[in-house]
Parts: C-alpha cells; structure tokens; sequence
C-alpha cells in the first residue's frame, strides 16, 4: 500500500516514527489511548523490525520521568492520547527544561474541527507545556504532503530537543491531530531502519578563556557540570566541591562535605575567585558564597544559559584553560582544604549506626552501578559522604535537580534501568509514596534490574533541617511538614511483584549492594525518626567544630 492509499492518520503517523527514528530516537515510552492509536499501531511496526524500542507504561505522569530517565543516553519520545493525559506529562516536561534532557512529547489530538465545542477529552494542547519546551509543532494529518510536512517538523523538533544549533536542549512537544478512521488498513513492514536526511552541525564551535593563577580559588560543581571535566579539574589543583550528580566528584581534588566546609568562615572567607560547573542546587552556604561581591566569580556552562542566581558572575564561558603548574601558594591553599575535608571526614568515618548519612556512604563507596537519589534527604546524605575521588564506586551518579522535585524518581531509576544500566535508587519514604506505582511492570514488558533502597524516617527530615524545625515551631510541624504516612512496604513491593528486604544493620545494606542487581527490589531502612532528625543537624555541627579544630592546628 503506498502512502497516498493509506488513511491519512495512518500516513501521518507511519511518517512520525520514520523520521523519529532518523532523527536518532531509538526509544519510545508510550501511554496507550484510543485518539493516540495510530503512532500505537506504527511504533509496534517500527519495534517489530528492529527500529526502536517501545516502553509501555499505564500512568502518563510515571512514562514521562521514565523517558526523562532514557533521555540520560539520546533523545527520547514520550506519547500519549489527547486531554489530561497530556497534563501528567508537564512534571516531567519542566524538569527536562531544566535539566537539559531532549525529551520529544508526541500528543495526540483531535482534529481542528473539534476543538472548542465540547467534544469528549478535548481541551487546548497547543502550547500546554508554555515556556518549558524548546519548541512547538502543530502537525495535521490532511494537509498536503504529510511525507514532507512531518520530516520537516520532526527534524526541527528533534534539533531543538539535542540543543544543536542553540546549546539549549531539552523538551520539544509534537501535537498530532489524528482524525477517523484510527486503525490502519492493514500491517506494516517498515524494513531498513531509515538514515539521516540532514546533517545537522553546531552553530559556533565552543569558546576557550584563559584564567590566570594567583587568587585564592574553589570551583564548585553542581548538576550538569560539563561532561569529562573531572580529569581537567586535577590540572588546576584547586579545592572541588561537587554536588553528587554533577560528575565531578570522581575527581581527586574533589573534598568530602564542601557545603560544610564553606559554611566554616575561616575557610570561606579568605575565597577570592569561584569557578562554578553546571548549576549548584543543594547548599545554601554556597549560595552566600556566590551572592559575595568581593568574590570573582566565573561560570562554565555547556549551554546557553548559566547559573548565576545572584548576578555576580563577571566571566560566563563554554571552556577555561590554566596555564601552568599549581604555585607554591596555591599547593598551600590546597592542602588547608584538604586537611579541614580530612576533619569532616572523620566525624562521618566514627561509628554512628545506621542513620542516612551512613546509608549514603556506604552506597556511594560500594555500589558499582548508577545510582539515583531522591531530591530531597536523600542527595544530602550522599552530598555529605565521602564517596567522592577513588573512593566512589558508581558509575553514574543521578538526580532530577532541574526542578529538585521528589516526583518521578523511581520512574526515572526505571528508565534508566531500561537503557541496560543496573541501578540503585536511594529515597526517603515520602519520595518512594509519591512514585510507588513507578514500581509497576506490564505483564508484557521487560524487566528492570532496579534495586529501591529507601530511607523511612517518618517524612520530611528535611524540613528540620531549615528553620521549620526549631523548637518555636514544633506545633505545626509534624503534621504539615514531617507529614508522616502508613506504608505497608513489605505489602506494596509483594503488589507490585518486587522481591522486599528488611535492612536491620549496615552490614545486611552491605551484603545487598555489593552484588549484582537482578530483577526489582526494595531495601527497607527503618530508622527512628527523632533520632534521625536530631543527627541531621548535629551532624554537620560536629562536623564544623571538627574543621574549625584542624584549622587551628
């Protein structure tokens, strides 16, 4: 059958996922409906012969942080029918804006003719997703050239998501308006997977400043740091403070806890020039730091945009190079870092039991897999420990800090479990409720090997960490903030057909995360929740007097 005697939803859709596919999509997460039926139809064609890999998920909200989690490795489709099913995409849709990820959100609506006179699941998709998608494409099916209209939709569409030609990657969002009839008129066969039909190159190769030595430096890596920058990092020889996920603290001058460390002034304070990698999202001392106008500071980022939330940086480019070797004065800065880092490291490195923190230790220190942290305590914990240089096992590090959101997580650890990785999940108990059913595997789809080990500490330790916790507040905070639940979390991973392990001691975490991760499972850390409260704040106080000790030394 040629294209002009296929009906024309068929067509359209048949033309989508053919230029998908040339694009470089090689993965679809799809959320089945009826008006969405004929991307359906021709992704299960395209699967069959070899193209792509189709991922089918129930829950709308759950195939968004799924693919978000896929759009890790390459561009990623996420389809879903017409109405709110398209709203459940717009959690994900922001984080990907945020973080960079080219997540392509294929919609399915109804024809033009139907809008706005109230027919059934209709509402306004175009432009739903507002300023958070990179780009948006109305694409008819009766129009035309359908071939042509949606090669030159897709191809935009899926340039704009990979930032080519902007350094702006991220969300893109296809709306298709698919008309009757909705099942094709018979099978198709695809055959060779198709080739690119344009080569798409950068805009302006990337920008390289000289730095020169002399000042007092840290640099401090947040999410997004540019890829590869860690080995650079070494030839500076300057003090590192990563966040987990930024991919930086593999490097050797990467320090244990620098969000304590520059929360102590007699070693912030003397700081004259900061480097800044990706978007630091976790420490509010680094904020004071980046808010100082005695302090220069220099922002590298991979893409167009920058952090700079205080609007201090005085230099924002895509590469620095540092001419020469490390001096004598800055070796000297160097080792007064290292030395309060030694410090902090030895408050965590004391017998505590088992708390978060050591949770996070001992994962970061042990695990060889990707590992994702929840957004709230979660990454703290792991931002405290002293995985970072030889001493963090992970071969990635993840966490949704576009938006810092608890959302999505274990969707996201699934997608990422989907692009052959095997990966470990740590998250508070209220962050595995609010995605449990990310847990949730179709009797027809792979399995993952996702391990969830998850932190109940009776709700939002976080909280009393801010000033939300202090004594002043007590009345309100259990209830508004903690907002402690009823899980039956053997009970839940048995529904969802995961193996459950109760975790007593850190040598029963230990014998669960130094093997292989096979099928889904869930680690279940009870830990008491006042205690746990209490040592999130006395901890980095302990840790602070330890560095203040070392300093005068």
């Amino acid at each position: 059958m040629t294209l002009t005697e296929q009906n024309p939803s068929t067509a359209c859709a048949r033309a989508l996922v053919t230029a998908l596919v040339a694009t470089g999509v090689r993965d679809v997460v799809l959320a089945p409906g009826s008006r969405s039926a004929p991307l359906a139809y021709a992704l299960a064609g395209a699967a069959g012969a070899g193209w792509l890999r189709v991922h089918v998920r129930v829950d709308e909200r759950s195939a968004g942080f799924v693919a978000l989690g896929l759009a890790r490795d390459r561009p990623t489709a996420v389809v879903t029918t017409s109405g709110t099913a398209v709203a459940n995409l717009h959690p994900a849709v922001l984080e990907a804006a945020h973080a960079h990820l080219p997540l392509v959100v294929l919609t399915a609506d109804r024809p033009h003719g139907l809008r706005g006179v109230g027919a059934n699941q209709t509402t306004d998709q175009v432009k739903i997703f507002g300023d958070a998608v990179r780009g948006c494409w109305e694409v008819p099916t009766d129009q035309g050239d359908v071939d042509t209209l949606v090669r030159s939709a897709v191809v935009r569409a899926v340039t704009a998501a990979n930032g080519t030609r902007t350094r702006n990657p991220g969300p893109v969002h296809l709306n298709v308006a698919f008309a009757d009839p909705l099942t094709p008129d018979g099978e198709w066969s695809p055959g060779q997977r198709p080739s690119p039909w344009l080569d798409v190159h950068p805009s302006r190769p990337a920008v390289e400043v000289e730095l020169p030595r002399g000042p007092r430096t840290v640099v401090v890596a947040g999410d997004g740091a540019p890829s590869g920058i860690a080995a650079v990092t070494e030839r500076w020889g300057w003090p590192v403070l990563a966040e987990p996920s930024s991919g930086v603290r593999s490097s050797s001058f990467a320090l244990v806890a620098g969000r304590v460390l520059l929360g102590v002034e007699e070693l912030a304070g003397p700081v004259e020039r900061v480097l800044v990698l990706g978007r630091p999202t976790l420490s509010r001392s680094v904020s004071r730091l980046l808010a100082r106008t005695d302090v220069q500071v220099v922002a590298l980022s991979a893409h167009a945009d920058w952090a700079d939330v205080a609007g201090t940086a005085s230099v924002v480019c895509d590469q620095v190079m540092v001419a020469g070797e490390p001096s004598a004065q800055e070796q000297l800065w160097w080792l007064r870092w290292a030395s309060a880092a030694a410090a902090a490291d030895r408050v965590l490195s004391s017998a505590r039991g088992l708390d978060g923190t050591a949770v996070a230790n001992l994962l970061l220190g042990t695990a060889e897999s990707t590992v994702v942290l929840g957004s709230s305590m979660a990454v703290r914990h792991a931002d405290l420990t002293a995985g970072v240089g030889d001493e963090l096992a992970p071969e990635l590090v993840v966490a949704n800090r576009g938006l810092a959101g608890i959302d999505g997580t274990i969707s996201t650890a699934t997608g990422l479990a989907l692009s052959g990785r095997q990966v470990r999940a740590l998250v508070g108990d209220l962050t595995f409720v609010h995605d449990v059913g990310g847990l949730v595997r179709g009797r027809l789809e792979p399995e993952v090997d996702l391990q969830v080990i998850m932190l109940d500490d009776g709700g939002g330790t976080i909280f009393a960490t801010l000033e939300h916790g202090r004594p002043e507040h007590q009345g309100t905070f259990e209830r508004y903030f903690a907002t402690p639940q009823h899980l039956d979390v053997a009970a839940l991973a048995a529904g969802f057909g995961a193996r459950y392990v109760r975790i007593e001691t850190l040598s029963d975490l230990g014998r669960e995360v130094s093997g292989p991760v096979r099928g889904r499972s869930v680690l279940h850390v009870r830990l008491d929740p006042q205690q746990e409260r209490e040592r999130a704040v006395q901890l980095v106080r302990q840790m602070e007097t330890e560095v203040r000790a070392a300093l005068l030394d």
